[in-house]
């Protein structure tokens, strides 16, 4: 009788903690990428950060957005500024480590978006890519800019849109709504992201197969009001509040001019220049973007996700376009698609050496690959990153503007006033109504709005003046830095700086603005009286007589 061999052992499932590996090495890197932001939470803020974290001390203390503080910015940021001071303390300190935790969320949310498209390997990649860009010096990655909490929310949402399509279930549909929805409370330009979502779903329910009209209108539909609820609600809290008209005029009236912006010429040199900035911190990185972008079109594993890809990087690159203006941090808005390009090509290249059996070529070698550009990510940032004190990586990121010397004015009026007191800062700096938490004399808190070439420029000028000197503040702060203007102010006020202070108070500070890596000088009081600066970037500080 024949023998029959011993049944070979079947094939085991592979062990469950294999799933875990790309969380595993997710939550190392997150826990890398925050020591860094936590060795740069005491950086001083800059002047959105402080007109962000001024508003959302007067919302804790129960005054309406744009009741006291005149400004363009949506009153999400405010909302969730007023949150981390709530729960971390009203410091500057508390709000990077607000931002600390929103940038950790959203790098989890890149891993969960482009592993649900594509794969774990991507999916982790892609998170790795945006935790590094997102820390870039030129993008200002450590100041918690609004630009940081859109986000998450247009992340989250686009993620449970995917959901809710994939499974067919309502609930994701309509959470994905509300979150993009809430992206748009927290800056304008995060309705670039709601207008791609929308048209991404409308185009998944056109290609059903087959179509059915009703089911698809009934969730468009609902997708619709669900994502227009967060601004009707907030509309509804400003009027009853009674903002309503002047949040409307700052956002909507006054915004559009703003953002007719730069001629496309002017425009277009400013973006060339921004984005070599950008791309020159993390060439490596942005290259393996760009072997991405050509594996939409190569791999064929890849190509079913090309619209959707391809649709992001374009609605992408339209939120950072309004007015031209090419803000460092607009190109926040940006990363995500360039590290969902960066995830598939580092997908792309790990599948060029799969098919080796050698250890050395399937995986060491795409392995020393990704070491490779990680490293550079980082030496290329070492001094920004682990040897710049907090204050010189402001100084270094912002050079000319004196946010540093803010926060050492404000040490010197937090011990001459008390929360009572009145401040006008003559100038662009509302950190300083902040650090001291001292109101300011006027509504109007950046002076640029004023001096830019607008047909509400001298009635703004005008009332600005009346306010300062009807509130008649026990300090007035004059900021002479061309970067804190913009434009030289008109005659007119100019005059006026120099009189009102000459007339009712009397100067007990002057502070030279020194470029890194030369400090400032401050001189205050006795010192201050007769003192001559030698800068031509200088701040005074006077002190009511009476």
């Amino acid at each position: 009788m024949k023998k029959t061999k011993p049944a070979k052992n079947p094939p085991q499932p592979p062990k469950s903690r294999s799933k875990y590996w790309p969380w595993i090495v997710l939550l190392a890197v997150l826990l890398c990428t925050s020591a860094l932001r936590w060795r740069l939470l005491d950086t001083p803020l800059e002047r959105d950060e402080g007109e962000y974290a001024y508003a959302a001390q007067l919302l804790l203390q129960g005054e309406a957005p744009y009741a006291q503080v005149y400004s363009m910015k949506m009153p999400g940021i405010y909302a969730a500024y007023a949150v981390i001071l709530a729960l971390f303390g009203q410091t500057h300190a508390a709000i990077h480590l607000g931002l600390l935790i929103i940038n950790a969320l959203t790098v989890v949310l890149m891993f969960l978006l482009a592993r649900r498209l594509f794969d774990p390997l991507t999916g982790l990649a892609a998170a790795v890519a945006l935790a590094l860009l997102s820390l870039g010096q030129h993008v200002h990655g450590i100041s918690a800019n609004a630009e940081h909490f859109v986000l998450p929310l247009a992340l989250g949402g686009i993620v449970l849109l995917l959901r809710a399509l994939d499974t067919e279930k309502l609930w994701p549909l309509l959470l994905a709504a509300a979150l993009l929805g809430m992206s748009f409370l927290m800056k304008q330009h995060g309705a670039a992201f709601i207008i791609f979502a929308g048209l991404y779903l409308i185009c998944r329910q056109w290609r059903r197969q087959p179509f059915q009209w009703k089911p698809a209108i009934i969730k468009i539909t609902l997708f619709i009001i669900v994502l227009l609820l967060p601004f009707l609600i907030t509309c509804g809290i400003l009027a009853a509040a009674g903002a309503f008209e002047k949040f409307w005029f700052w956002t909507f009236g006054y915004a559009r001019e703003y953002a007719a912006g730069l001629s496309l010429s002017k425009g277009y040199a400013v973006f060339v220049t921004r984005i070599s900035d950008v791309v020159n911190l993390a060439p490596l990185l942005w290259i393996l973007a760009g072997i991405g972008l050509i594996s939409l079109w190569l791999n064929k594993s890849f190509r079913q996700r090309r619209d959707f890809v391809g649709g992001f990087l374009f609605f992408s690159l339209v939120a950072i376009c309004p007015g031209l203006y090419f803000r460092p941090h607009y190109f926040l808005f940006l990363l995500p698609v360039v590290s969902l390009l960066a995830g598939l090509g580092a997908a792309g290249v790990a599948a060029l050496f799969a098919p080796y059996k050698s250890a050395l070529m399937s995986k060491a070698i795409p392995l020393l690959l990704a070491g490779v550009i990680l490293f550079q990510a980082g030496y290329q940032q070492r001094k920004f990153l682990f040897f710049l004190s907090p204050a010189d990586v402001s100084r270094t990121t912002y050079p000319g503007n004196p946010f540093v010397e803010s926060l050492e004015i404000a040490k010197y009026l937090q011990r001459h006033t008390d929360h009572n007191d009145r401040l006008a800062v003559i100038g662009s700096e509302p950190q300083i109504y902040f650090y001291t938490r001292c109101r300011s004399a006027s509504r109007y808190i950046y002076t640029y709005e004023m001096v830019r070439d607008h047909r509400h420029a001298q009635d703004m000028q005008q009332e600005m003046m009346r306010q300062v000197e009807a509130a008649r503040p026990k300090y007035l702060i004059l900021v002479l830095i061309d970067i804190s203007w913009g434009i030289q102010p008109p005659d007119e006020m100019q005059q006026w700086f120099q009189d009102f202070p000459r007339q009712y108070y009397r100067q007990v500070g002057v502070v030279d603005v020194f470029l890194y890596p030369k400090k400032s000088q401050y001189y205050w009081d006795q010192d201050a009286a007769g003192y001559a600066p030698q800068s031509p970037a200088r701040i005074f500080i006077y002190q009511r007589k009476d």
